[in-house]
């Protein structure tokens, strides 16, 4: 199962156009500085991906018919804040990569300096699209999304996570604390982008539940067959370094169970998470697929 037979090229498209639109510098004031951040921001959100993030973002709303100029403003938001820990991923201080996606990573391409700041303002423009009308036109629901988002990519998320795996380098954590670390670390971004759906179209509490039970374990899921990439794919491949987890110590679900055993949890992942969205049926298909697609996945 590949990217290109799951995903609708449709809604990728637009989301593509609509980061290409959010990312657009102002034509005033004339300044080389201004330039050269766009430029950053530009040459690592820009480049490529799978955008699963806001696609699940799009399903997800698709299931209460939410108008997708909306669902995809939002979800492009959260793929801002996923694009900047991507940039601060690969510096120097944190996993030191020179490779994302295929290219040279963002310090490599322009400094260290612009990397940190271009992250810095993918991460605040993130926040300035989803407190604009036009992403919802109720202030409470633009308030909810403001709220979780920073929840997701904070010291409670992604933030917190990423400090953990860089203390299970150091042997500060233990091997139970994996599935804790992947669910920040990555789980968070993937979980809020299911409930965004929920959230833009003032959904109940069992539909947004739902929504958390079928990302949270494709959340896991996600990362343990990164781990399995980084084991048995190429940089070729995945479009970047592999082999960093053992060269690092990192602590991860191979290490724990084995590559069979991290297949087998991947794959049970995936059922409950399609179990998950029995409640939404007969729409739920859309999103089975991702979680399928999720499981098969070669980078």
């Amino acid at each position: 199962m590949t990217q290109s037979n799951v995903f609708d090229t449709e809604i990728l498209t637009a989301i593509e156009q609509q980061l290409d639109h959010l990312l657009t510098r102002p034509a005033q004031p004339a300044a080389a500085g201004l330039e050269r951040i766009y430029a950053a921001m530009r040459y690592s959100a820009l480049a490529g991906g799978k955008r699963l993030r806001p696609y699940l973002t799009v399903l997800a709303a698709d299931l209460f018919d939410v108008p997708r100029s909306q669902s995809i403003r939002a979800g492009s938001a959260i793929e801002l804040i996923h694009c900047y820990s991507l940039i601060h991923d690969d510096l120097p201080a944190m996993d030191d990569s020179d490779l994302r996606r295929g290219r040279a990573t963002s310090h490599i391409e322009f400094d260290d300096a612009t990397a940190v700041l271009a992250g810095d303002a993918l991460l605040t423009e993130a926040f300035a699209v989803l407190a604009d009308a036009a992403t919802h036109p109720v202030p409470e629901v633009r308030t909810i999304l403001v709220s979780q988002l920073a929840m997701a990519a904070g010291p409670m998320g992604m933030v917190g996570g990423q400090m953990m795996d860089i203390m299970a380098e150091t042997g500060m954590a233990a091997a139970e604390d994996i599935a804790l670390i992947q669910s920040l670390k990555t789980g968070a971004l993937i979980a809020v982008s299911c409930r965004f759906g929920a959230y833009l179209a003032q959904a109940g509490q069992p539909e947004t539940d739902a929504l958390q039970r079928f990302a949270a374990d494709i959340g896991l899921a996600f990362q343990i067959t990164d781990d399995l990439l980084d084991v048995s794919g190429s940089a070729a491949q995945t479009g970047k370094p592999t082999g960093q987890d053992a060269m690092n110590s990192k602590p991860t679900f191979v290490d724990l169970l084995g590559e069979t055993g991290a297949r087998e949890k991947a794959a049970t992942l995936i059922e409950d998470a399609k179990q998950a969205l029995a409640v939404f049926s007969p729409r739920q298909e859309p999103l089975a697929r991702i979680a399928d697609f999720i499981l098969s996945r070669q980078s």
